[in-house]
C-alpha cells in the first residue's frame, strides 16, 4: 500500500495559526478519504512558517466496491415520489425490484458503487480542502478566486511505494501539483525534488528547514538554557512564547543579548512584558537578584558574524521600546507618590457597563462591600475599604494603558511607592485572582475581602440587569467569577451566607437565581474532586445551602459515608422506611409525625431500634450544631444494624392498628433524623 505526502507551500503563515492549521489539514484530508472509502494506517501533520505538510501511511490503492440496498415508496405511489427516489438512487424504473412486505408491495433499489483509484479520491479531497480551508482570516491575490491565509505557491501531492512515486494530478486555480518544494528562504532557496516523506524531511533539513515544530521548540529551549547557564543566568519559562517563536522560524538560531544598564532598575515584569509583546524575546534573569539582565532572541538564519549584526539591530530597537517603558514608569511613580486619587477620579470617565455605571461608581460599591465582608474574612474594615478604593487606580496609569496585562501588578508597585500599608498594596495585585482553575487563591484577609467584593459586585450587577450567561456564551466571564468566589471561600475555610451578601451588594439582583447559578458552578467544582452529583444535590436540598463552606463539608462527609457498607445499607434502609411511610400516609390521608412510643413496641428488634434512635439522636443533633458532619455520619452508622434488623423481623402494617400507627411513627422518626443530615431521597442507589 502506498504512502501519501502533501505539502502546501506559501508565504509566511502567522505563528498563532500554524498548529491548528496542521490539525485541520490532517482531519479534513483523512475524514474525506475515509468517507470515500479510502482507509489508511497512520497520519501525521507538520507546520513551518511557509508550509503545511501531511504524511499518511498505508493508503489503500483504491476504495472498495460497495453495494447498498434502499427501500423506496410503495408500489402504486404517485409518479413524482417514485421519480424522486430514482433520481436519488441514480437508477431507472426497470432496475427497481418489487417485494411484498407486511405493509404491502414496496419498491427496493440495489445500488452498486464501484471502487475508485486512490489518486482520484485524494485529488478531489485535497482540492475541496484547499478551497474550503477554515483559516481565521484569508486573502485573495492576483486575478484568481482562491483564498488562502497568504499567497499559495505550490502543492506537493505524492503517492509513493517500493516501486517509486507518482504525482497525484491536481490543478487549483493554476497551481498544479508536483513533487518539488523549496528550502530555507535565505540560506538555501533552491528547488528541491522529493520522492516520499522521509526523503522530503531529510532534504528539507539539508536545506535548513526543520519540519517538526516540536523539534524546533526543543532546540530553541535547550540552546537558550545552555547559553544562560554558561553566564550564570536562567531563562524565564514561557511555554506560549516558545510555541510562537518556534512558528516564526524554520531554522532556529538562538542569540543572547544584553539589556542596557539604564533599564535594569525597571520592575522585572515590565521588562519581561515589554520584550515579549514587542520583540518576542525571552527574558534572562539573575537567580541571585531576580533581576532581568539579558534577553534571548531567535533568528531565522545563520550569519557569518555569528549573529552580531542581528543582535545589534535588536538591541537598538529594544533600547527604544524600553525607553518608552521607563518613561511610563517614572511618570506613573511621580503620580503615585503625589496623589493616587487623581487616577481614581479619572475612572469616573470610564464606563464599566452602560447599565452599571462607571468604573468610579463600581469602585464605590466594591469599597462598601469589602468593608461589609471584612469581619467575615478576618480583615480590618478600614484597610479593606482603602484597598478596594485603590485596587483599580492603576487602570488610569500609562503603564497599564500600554500593557493591560500588568493591571494589578503595577497597582501594587504604585501603592508601595505611595507608602500604603503592605496589605493594601498586596490587595491591588491579588484581588483579580483567581483568574482560572489553576490560579493561586489569595490568602491575606484584606486581599480576600476585596477579591470577593469585586467578583460579587460583578455577578450581582449583571444579574440585576439580566445579563446572565447563556449556553456556551459568557462574554463577561461570570462563570469564572462565580468559581473564583467558591474557591476564595472554600480554600480559605470561610463561612459566608451568600443570600445576605447578594442583597447587600445589589438588591435588584435575583438572589435565588444567582444562588442556583453558584450551585451549578459548585457541582462542577466538586465533581472534579470526585464528589457524586446526587450527593451534592442531597446537600443542596438542605437549609443553609447558601453557605458554601457548610454545604461542601456536608457533601464531602456524605460522599465518604456513602462509600462505606454502613452508608450503602443505611441508604437502602432509609429509602425503604421512606417509601413505606409515604405510601401509607397517602393511603391514610394523614401525616405520621408524632413520634413512636417504645411502650407499644412488641419485638426485641423494635425495642432495639427505639434504643438506637434514643442513643444516636443527641449525638447527631450535637454534631450538626457543631457542623461536624463526619461525626453526624458516624452517628448515622450506628442506626444501620438496628434498622436492618427491624425490617428483617418486623411487619410494619400490623393488624393491630395501634401497633401499626406506632411503627409508622417510628419510621417517621428515622426519616426525620436521617433527613436532618442530608436529603437522602436524592441519592441514587
Amino acid at each position: 500500500m502506498p504512502d501519501l505526502l502533501i505539502e502546501l507551500f506559501s508565504e509566511e503563515i502567522p505563528a498563532r495559526m500554524q498548529g491548528k492549521a496542521a490539525d485541520d489539514l490532517k482531519k479534513l484530508i483523512t475524514d474525506g478519504m475515509v468517507e470515500a472509502g479510502l482507509t489508511y494506517a497512520s497520519a501525521a501533520a507538520f507546520s513551518t512558517p511557509r508550509r503545511l505538510a501531511l504524511t499518511i501511511e498505508g493508503v489503500l490503492n483504491e476504495s472498495p466496491t460497495v453495494r447498498e440496498e434502499r427501500k423506496g415508496p410503495k408500489v402504486g405511489a404517485p409518479d413524482k415520489a417514485i421519480e424522486g427516489f430514482l433520481r436519488g438512487a441514480g437508477l431507472t424504473r426497470d432496475q427497481l425490484e418489487e417485494r411484498d412486505t407486511p405493509k404491502g408491495a414496496v419498491y427496493f433499489a440495489s445500488i452498486e458503487k464501484q471502487g475508485r483509484p486512490a489518486a482520484e479520491i485524494i485529488a478531489e479531497v485535497l482540492e475541496h480542502t484547499i478551497r474550503t480551508f477554515p483559516w481565521p482570516k484569508s486573502m485573495r491575490w492576483g486575478s484568481g478566486s482562491l483564498r488562502w491565509v497568504r499567497p499559495l505557491h505550490s502543492i506537493i501531492c505524492l503517492l509513493s511505494d517500493e516501486a517509486g512515486s507518482e504525482v497525484v494530478p491536481l490543478d487549483v486555480d493554476g497551481i498544479v501539483s508536483g513533487k518539488t518544494t523549496h528550502g530555507h528562504r535565505f540560506m538555501d532557496p533552491k528547488q528541491i525534488t522529493v520522492n516520499g516523506f522521509e526523503d522530503y524531511e531529510a532534504q528539507l533539513k539539508r536545506a535548513f528547514v526543520v519540519l517538526n515544530a516540536g523539534e524546533r521548540a526543543d532546540a530553541i529551549w535547550e540552546d537558550a538554557k545552555n547559553q544562560a547557564f554558561a553566564n550564570g543566568l536562567e531563562v524565564v519559562e514561557d511555554a506560549g512564547l516558545l510555541r510562537e517563536v518556534a512558528g516564526l522560524v524554520e531554522w532556529p538560531v538562538v542569540l543572547m543579548g544584553e539589556i542596557a544598564e539604564d533599564f535594569l532598575g525597571l520592575p522585572p515584569e515590565v521588562l519581561q512584558t515589554s520584550m515579549k509583546e514587542h520583540q518576542k524575546f525571552f527574558s534572562v534573569k539573575n537567580p541571585k537578584t531576580g533581576r532581568i539582565e539579558r534577553f534571548i532572541t531567535v533568528a531565522n538564519r545563520e550569519t557569518a558574524d555569528n549573529g552580531a549584526t542581528i543582535l545589534a539591530g535588536n538591541q537598538k530597537v529594544l533600547f527604544a521600546r524600553l525607553s518608552d517603558a521607563k518613561f511610563f514608569w517614572e511618570n506613573d511613580l511621580r503620580t503615585a507618590k503625589n496623589d493616587m486619587s487623581s487616577w481614581t477620579e479619572a475612572l469616573s470617565n470610564v464606563t464599566f457597563h452602560n447599565k452599571l455605571g462607571t468604573q468610579a461608581e463600581r469602585i464605590e460599591r466594591i469599597a462598601a462591600l469589602a468593608r461589609e465582608l471584612a469581619p467575615v474574612v478576618g480583615a480590618d474594615a478600614d484597610e479593606a475599604e482603602r484597598a478596594a478604593r485603590l485596587a483599580k487606580a492603576d487602570l488610569s496609569s500609562e503603564m497599564v494603558y500600554e500593557f493591560p496585562e500588568l493591571q494589578g501588578l503595577m497597582g501594587r508597585y504604585y501603592a508601595e511607592a505611595a507608602g500604603e500599608m503592605p496589605a493594601v498594596a498586596a490587595a491591588a495585585e491579588e484581588h483579580y485572582a483567581p483568574l482560572g482553575p489553576s490560579d493561586a487563591v489569595p490568602t491575606a484577609p484584606v486581599s480576600v475581602a476585596v477579591s470577593l467584593a469585586d467578583k460579587i459586585d460583578t455577578l450581582t450587577g449583571f444579574w440585576a440587569i439580566d445579563e446572565k450567561p447563556t449556553g456556551s456564551k459568557d462574554p463577561f466571564a461570570l462563570r469564572r467569577a462565580a468559581l473564583g468566589v467558591i474557591r476564595l471561600v472554600l480554600e480559605n475555610d470561610k463561612t459566608l451566607a451568600l443570600m445576605a451578601v447578594f442583597a447587600f451588594a445589589n438588591e435588584k439582583a435575583d438572589a435565588a437565581n444567582l444562588l442556583s447559578f453558584f450551585h451549578d458552578r459548585l457541582k462542577v467544582y466538586l465533581r472534579e474532586q470526585g464528589v457524586r452529583h446526587d450527593v451534592i444535590d442531597a446537600c443542596i436540598a438542605m437549609d443553609g445551602n447558601d453557605d458554601l463552606g457548610l454545604l461542601v463539608k456536608r457533601a464531602v462527609a456524605l460522599e465518604a459515608f456513602m462509600k462505606t457498607d454502613d452508608g450503602e445499607n443505611l441508604l437502602q434502609g432509609f429509602k425503604r422506611a421512606n417509601n413505606i411511610l409515604s405510601k401509607e400516609e397517602e393511603k391514610d390521608g394523614v401525616e405520621y409525625s408524632y413520634g413512636g412510643d417504645v411502650k407499644f413496641a412488641q419485638t426485641e428488634e423494635e425495642k432495639a431500634l427505639f434504643a438506637a434512635l434514643e442513643r444516636e439522636t443527641p449525638v447527631i443533633e450535637a454534631a450538626l450544631t457543631a457542623e461536624d458532619f463526619a461525626s453526624a455520619m458516624s452517628g448515622m452508622a450506628g442506626l444501620r444494624a438496628p434498622i436492618d434488623a427491624f425490617f428483617e423481623a418486623v411487619q410494619v402494617n400490623s393488624d393491630n392498628q395501634t401497633v401499626r400507627r406506632n411503627r409508622l411513627n417510628l419510621l417517621s422518626d428515622i426519616r426525620k433524623l436521617v433527613g436532618s443530615v442530608a436529603d437522602l431521597t436524592r441519592v441514587e442507589g
